[in-house]
């Protein structure tokens, strides 16, 4: 296992170069039309498949750095780039990784092409694990998936929602509840095909920001899906929930709850690292605004009032990397987060973004107040860290249940 570095090698720096070139020359020429549009760019995604960074195999060499910091760099930079073209490039990924985490390896080679489709012709996935009234509370799930063993079949009623690609995905992978005495254990994942009757798109959402990723309501009325689309297979999932109800019976329920935390904690510093990169993006836009912009004869930098605030934004910036980083590390070195430090990176490194970016509309004033600079945009695409894969009040539960012990409300 690498030791802990902060000095990027010479192929990660090659890495980053040439994502940041794709950032730069593709997706930032891109992004003020498709915020507007609040559509999917599907062009930028096609020449992301066509380079090669929309793919599986790219994400794959990434997460398996030894050092970790392979989609941490990666994140960072897409996100630089913009936050809602960065969004539907990588929210494929989310559904990737389900099937890739639980999947056989039929599935894994029988899905996970279906989900990318070819640079002529590309495709994109969702994974669908919200509800309308389980957002952060998964145990008030409600979506239901029942067996027909006369069939072979899967039957899945229910409602999602904020399912990233929802509706236009080629594949959906759709959480529900197989066991309701179980609660979070009693869950399961599956595969919908793509054009499997009963699944439709419901409400597709006008959001704040990020609105170039597709972001709506998925519905299954009585869909119907082969017993070889539950993730795993059906004598893994008889098993797994035979080992929950023994261990509900013996009281032991609470070790199985928190290695789920676990897995949880150490997805969260990649939603960090997207936080940063936009962070990044706006304290950029904003020290060279203040370097070129001139009042009462001399550049605003000059003015303590702005210059104190950038190297604010800057120190803030490199401490929410370097928490990223750290957590990333642990990861994959397998340091088990015994303060939460999965929760911690992403915690962080969401409020920085919002604190930075709307620091950088301040320094821009009115400029930085209209459409015409990308702070604007920005601003608005750094709210949502602070809300998905956990909000900043669900990362303080985390935090301070961790290094307490005890079972804050």
């Amino acid at each position: 296992m690498a030791e802990f570095t902060m000095e990027l090698n010479d192929d990660q720096k090659q890495v980053r170069d040439w994502i940041h070139g794709f950032a730069a020359d593709v997706m930032r020429p891109a992004a003020a039309e498709w915020d507007e549009r609040e559509e999917t760019p599907w062009p930028v995604i096609q020449e992301a498949a066509k380079v090669g960074i929309y793919s599986l195999d790219f994400y794959a060499q990434q997460f398996f750095d030894p050092t970790g910091l392979g989609i941490p760099m990666a994140m960072e930079e897409l996100f630089w780039g913009d936050a809602g073209i960065a969004l539907s490039i990588v929210g494929t990924g989310l559904a990737a990784i389900g099937v890739v985490a639980n999947g056989t390896e039929e599935q894994i080679g029988t899905w996970i092409p279906q989900m990318y489709g070819t640079p002529d012709d590309v495709k994109v996935a969702a994974f669908c694990s919200s509800e309308p009234d389980a957002g952060s509370d998964v145990g008030s799930m409600r979506t239901r998936a029942v067996y027909d063993q006369a069939k072979d079949e899967w039957v899945l009623n229910g409602t999602k929602t904020w399912a990233t690609n929802g509706g236009i995905a080629n594949v959906h992978i759709v959480v529900a509840v197989v066991d309701p005495g179980l609660g979070t254990k009693g869950h399961a994942s599956f595969i919908v095909p793509p054009g499997t009757p009963g699944l439709s798109q419901g409400q597709k959402f006008k959001k704040h920001g990020i609105r170039a990723s597709h972001t709506a309501e998925v519905v299954l009325e009585d869909v119907r899906i082969p017993g070889s689309c539950l993730l795993g297979g059906k004598e893994k999932l008889d098993e797994r929930l035979a080992r929950a109800r023994e261990r509900a019976r013996s009281g032991g329920g609470e070790r199985v709850k928190n290695a789920a935390m676990a897995t949880f904690e150490a997805s969260r510093p990649a939603v960090g690292a997207m936080a940063v990169g936009t962070a990044r993006a706006a304290y950029e836009v904003a020290l060279d605004y203040a370097k070129t912009r001139t009042q009462f004869g001399r550049p605003i930098i000059d003015n303590q009032g702005v210059a104190f605030q950038l190297a604010d934004m800057r120190t803030q910036i490199d401490a929410a990397r370097l928490l990223v980083w750290r957590a990333s590390w642990m990861a994959v070195a397998g340091r088990p987060f015994e303060s939460a430090e999965g929760s911690m990176s992403k915690l962080f490194a969401s409020e920085v973004a919002k604190k930075v970016t709307a620091q950088a509309v301040q320094i821009l004033g009115g400029n930085g107040f209209t459409r015409e600079y990308p702070v604007e945009r920005m601003h608005r695409d750094s709210a949502i860290y602070t809300i998905f894969e956990g909000t900043s009040e669900i990362q303080r539960l985390v935090i301070a249940r961790t290094i307490s012990g005890m079972p804050i409300r």
